[in-house]
């Protein structure tokens, strides 16, 4: 029990912001997170959750099994002329800071992306 202590935020989040089919197991001194996330920027939370309570990961007590919903992710191609304001107002219920954090690891300045670049648009 004392891993679903030491983890009780990351499980908290997982049971969640529209995560589905989580389960949590502990077995022999390691416990086993599976969940289908409904985006990459919540999947790429609970890894950034993880970091915080084992920075270097070493503990080798946590094994995290997270998915993509693949219906729930969504992808946009860049046409020109667009901005992620335009783009996001094309999807309604997100801002162009939505579309730039689900973006991160391919965008790292909001107001330079380029023609057939394809951004995913968050759930």
């Amino acid at each position: 029990m004392a891993l679903q202590e030491k983890y009780a935020s990351l499980i908290s989040f997982v049971h969640g912001n529209g995560v589905t089919n989580a389960t949590v197991q502990e077995q022999e001194g390691v416990l086993y997170v599976t969940a289908t996330a409904p985006s990459g920027a919540v999947k790429d939370e609970i890894w950034k959750m993880y970091e915080v309570i084992d920075p270097e990961m070493r503990s080798g007590d946590l094994v995290l099994n997270i998915t993509v919903d693949p219906a729930a992710e969504k992808t946009y191609e860049v046409k020109s002329g667009d901005n992620l304001s335009k783009i996001a107002a094309k999807f309604g219920g997100i801002t162009w800071k939505d579309i730039f954090e689900a973006n991160k690891d391919t965008i790292k300045d909001p107001d330079k992306i380029f023609p057939g670049q394809v951004l995913k648009i968050p759930g």
